[in-house]
């Protein structure tokens, strides 16, 4: 067995994770971590050996196999508290994650997804529609990631809930604060606080006037099968969507629109046909994955993970960013933006939507929207360039998503 590595700090600020990522993965698959707080953790970060640890037998997702938390360690408001603990199917394991993932299962099929197009088309003219305003307002240029990156998935999975549209961007704001990895301990617990309170609010309001969304349904559930879904997996089940129902998506579109505008010859590989929008989403998954290192599963047993001893009760992170650059998996140009490289021979061209029985229950929604976006984006502007060089831009706060915090874009309407 290898000799021990140093655990690398991951910083709790975030910042891009390529450079990081090379340099931990060119050491070995799996490496060891400390965490915000000192704890101690592991991340997963070969395409192989990920994708192995996602669907292990003997990897469970229930906070109570976390050590440092069951030996209170962990204090109230670490930054990544509600990974580990908010009730849901994120943090279940067997047939109590297979109970709450039926539940919202059906809203997520292709078919259902499919007919959503419709609305979703609608809504991304209309917010494009707000890209060229603000544009128009500011010299021809405006933040793509504000007024159209972000505003289209957190209408689409409001609506799909039932989420009032006054409630969104409030949503947003507390979401933002909860899985943020350099949140203020204080300032964390009171975003927690008021996010709970918020979605207990519409719950209620759901709850006194049912509608044709899903929150009525999960609340229907919830009373018909009396133990089905108690109140806290109602709300830890709405933040849950609501959370990861619009950022990945988010991350998602804003990292596609940075690829294609720095590699110009690939969106003319799109343009001519070669290569579609889908593909370019698959890309940049691969390349640019929206979610960098997702917390947390647990080996409930000290495992051996390609030469690594995990030991039973550490937080392990899935590392995502990493695995999609893997050269053993993608070949030595794997940090090489590609929208036509071939799918592997064993149809997982990249783990950045999860894998095994955790995989992303929304990945057809997401895949749907980013493909409708993009392609609408660069039909309507077709010139859309940046605004300022891609080394200006700042990465995203902390080290669970990645991305941009902003993306200035000229949005022409015509090819200079």
């Amino acid at each position: 067995m290898p000799a021990a590595r140093t655990p690398h700090r991951l910083d709790p600020a975030g910042g891009c994770p390529h450079a990081r990522d090379a340099r931990l993965l060119a050491q070995g698959s799996v490496a060891p971590v400390e965490l915000p707080g000192g704890i101690e953790g592991m991340v997963v970060l070969g395409h192989e050996a990920l994708k192995e640890f996602l669907q292990h037998p003997e990897v469970a997702k229930e906070a109570r196999h976390f050590t440092a938390l069951r030996e209170g360690r962990v204090a109230e408001g670490w930054p990544l508290r509600t990974f580990a603990t908010v009730p849901g199917m994120t943090t279940a394991d067997g047939a109590d994650h297979r109970r709450l993932r039926s539940l919202v299962s059906r809203a997520f099929t292709p078919r259902r997804v499919e007919e959503l197009r419709p609305r979703v088309e609608e809504l991304t003219d209309q917010f494009l529609d707000g890209l060229e305003g603000a544009a128009r307002q500011a010299d021809g240029v405006a933040d793509l990631r504000r007024h159209f990156a972000l505003p289209l998935p957190l209408a689409v999975i409001g609506e799909l809930l039932g989420v009032a549209a006054e409630f969104r961007d409030r949503l947003h704001r507390l979401g933002a604060k909860v899985v943020a990895t350099d949140t203020e301990p204080a300032e964390a617990v009171a975003a927690n606080r008021e996010l709970v309170a918020v979605l207990g609010e519409i719950a209620a309001a759901k709850a006194a006037h049912p509608a044709d969304d899903l929150t009525s349904a999960l609340i229907a559930a919830r009373e018909e099968g009396g133990d089905r879904l108690g109140h806290q997996e109602l709300i830890g089940t709405l933040l849950l969507m609501i959370i990861a129902g619009h950022e990945t998506t988010l991350n998602l579109v804003t990292n596609a629109v940075r690829a294609l505008c720095a590699h110009p010859d690939q969106l003319d590989l799109v343009r001519a046909g070669r290569a579609g929008w889908a593909d370019v989403v698959e890309e940049t998954l691969r390349w640019d994955a929206p979610v960098s290192c997702f917390p947390f599963r647990y080996p409930v047993r000290d495992l051996t993970l390609d030469g690594t001893l995990l030991p039973a009760g550490t937080p392990v992170l899935a590392g995502y960013s990493a695995a999609g650059r893997d050269p053993a998996a993608h070949g030595p140009d794997a940090d090489r933006f590609d929208v036509t490289r071939p799918a592997r021979p064993d149809a997982v061209r990249h783990l950045s939507l999860g894998h095994g029985a955790h995989y992303c229950l929304g990945a057809p929604l997401a895949r749907m929207e980013a493909a409708v976006a993009l392609e609408r984006l660069f039909t309507r502007f077709p010139g859309l360039r940046l605004a300022v060089p891609e080394s200006e831009l700042a990465p995203h706060a902390g080290f669970v998503g990645n991305s941009v915090r902003d993306l200035p874009v000229r949005p022409l309407p015509l090819a200079p």
